[in-house]
């Protein structure tokens, strides 16, 4: 199997993994608890999405 002839330079290699970085998740706030959610799912605290009751959550006190 061929190898490489050369070393490739840090500058290279960094160039190469500029797109491996995880990107921060958005979120968003409940309207119904005010709690952060991620957009587009159910809210984990209270169960609400789109102004409706959807998943039934167990209240830990």
């Amino acid at each position: 199997m061929p190898n490489p002839k050369r070393r490739h330079s840090k500058a290279r290699r960094d160039r190469r993994r500029t797109h491996d970085s995880l990107d921060v998740m958005s979120s968003s706030t409940c309207p119904n608890c005010g709690t952060a959610k991620m957009p587009h799912r159910v809210c984990p605290s209270c169960g609400f999405y789109r102004g409706k009751q959807s998943v039934r959550v167990q209240q830990t006190v």
